[in-house]
């Protein structure tokens, strides 16, 4: 079956199986900035945004996005930047392999809430799992990326 999604600001049709998700669907067609992490919906390693909002791809289905706009880090090159100084500046850039889908999930975040407290900002970001931190240093430079003193 034929899908349509407007992907990183670019309309892309591919051709998927009904079970088929979002997540293979995308690393399928050479979209590996998408990670494959759990495959249980429980690390947010494989974090888009569909319409604008964090979703896990690897638990939702392709025929669910048709017609819908996708976001990868591929289309937020700029705010990516700005989330990896921030993350640089406060010594929270470890291993990297949850960083594409905690950066999606912050840049989301900018863009719904005003001024968030920390536990706004942790409420909003427990669906992505690091293996490698403890968190803190995370939770400043997610501070730093929005903008807020520390």
């Amino acid at each position: 079956m034929k899908i349509k999604i407007m992907l990183n600001q670019q309309v892309k049709e591919f051709d998927v199986q009904p079970d088929e998700f979002l997540l293979d669907t995308l690393r399928n067609h050479h979209v590996t900035s998408v990670k494959k992490g759990c495959d249980q919906s429980t690390c947010g390693v494989c974090t888009v945004l569909l319409d604008g909002k964090p979703v896990l791809s690897c638990s939702l289905l392709s025929v669910r996005a048709d017609g819908h706009e996708v976001v990868t880090v591929d289309g937020i090159q700029d705010e990516i930047e700005k989330i990896s100084d921030s993350f640089g500046h406060e010594g929270a850039d470890q291993c990297g392999y949850c960083n594409t889908g905690l950066a999606l999930t912050i840049y989301a975040m900018k863009r719904e809430l005003k001024s968030p407290s920390d536990l706004d900002i942790k409420k909003y970001v427990v669906g992505n799992l690091c293996r490698c931190s403890g968190y803190e240093a995370q939770l400043k430079a997610i501070k730093r990326y929005l903008g807020e003193k520390l």
